[in-house]
């Protein structure tokens, strides 16, 4: 009982609220205490018999989930029911088809748009235009999305909640994007988190964090697949080589992977999809 109580507090410390405040977010199935704390262990959410309606029940059917690398930061997803969601979007990269969710963070006009298609039906932004954390808590068919308010670099100085490390559950799977991070993740920042089988992490070297920060939280996350972005000059063997013989790595020849619960590696894996 108290190690759920820790796990409640730490999610609830980060814990994106619907827009709404007579609503309550859906419970995340990847929500977990962090691992580094003293006497961890997962924490398991049952939702209770009002939220579970069919929408919300769809969201954790098994089934084969599609990821395209797009460019830049953006990673276009696409779950069994054909929702597709593209990540730090600003209009140049995962337009075509125009997808039906897209996320923002404000690090750089690369990462976000002021004018999105009108035809995008949800746009996420990682900040608060009007002050205070962003606070998503999506359900879209099949698939959950909400977000951890992080903090963002400006010019000397960390603004407050200024980017979003945004989580999309679907189909069984967890999958994080890391966004344009800025800092070290605390405790509580990796148990809102929870657990994510795919992690989503830029690599650049210095615009987001160093690669040995970059590889301190990918370690710590120990997701089942890592997709690099947000590469620029970097080589890849910097990051690989930092993440060590625990981490198997494979390149790709396409742009795109289909993945699901059933067919995540054994191993940890880096994959490099064509054009990263």
């Amino acid at each position: 009982m108290l190690r759920l109580s820790v796990a409640v507090l730490l999610t609830l410390a980060f814990w994106p609220f619907a827009a709404s405040a007579q609503e309550e977010p859906p419970p995340s199935r990847c929500v977990a205490i962090a691992q580094a704390l003293p006497s961890a262990t997962y924490a398991s959410f049952t939702a209770p018999k009002k939220a579970q309606t069919p929408l919300l029940a769809q969201a954790f059917v098994d089934g084969d989930v599609t990821i395209t690398y797009a460019g830049h930061s953006t990673y276009v997803i696409e779950t069994p029911a054909g929702v597709r969601i593209a990540t730090d979007f600003s209009g140049v990269y995962g337009a075509d088809p125009l997808p039906r969710v897209v996320t923002m963070n404000k690090a750089h006009r690369t990462h976000y748009s002021d004018h999105p298609d009108p035809g995008i039906e949800y746009v996420l932004r990682g900040w608060n235009p009007d002050g205070g954390p962003a606070r998503h808590a999506l359900v879209v068919d099949d698939v959950y999305i909400r977000n951890v308010p992080t903090d963002i670099r400006n010019g000397g100085d960390l603004g407050k909640d200024g980017n979003s490390i945004f989580i999309f559950e679907v189909a069984g799977l967890c999958i994080g994007h890391l966004g344009h991070l800025h800092h070290r993740l605390e405790d509580a920042h990796y148990g809102a988190i929870g657990r994510l089988d795919i992690l989503m992490v830029p690599i650049d070297g210095g615009m987001t964090l160093s690669l040995d920060r970059m590889t301190e939280i990918t370690a710590r996350l120990y997701s089942s697949m890592i997709l690099p972005m947000h590469r620029h000059s970097t080589p890849i063997s910097e990051f690989t080589g930092r993440m060590g013989d625990d981490f198997a790595v494979e390149f790709l020849s396409s742009r795109s992977l289909t993945v699901s619960l059933k067919t995540l590696p054994d191993r940890p894996t880096i994959i490099i999809l064509d054009g990263v």
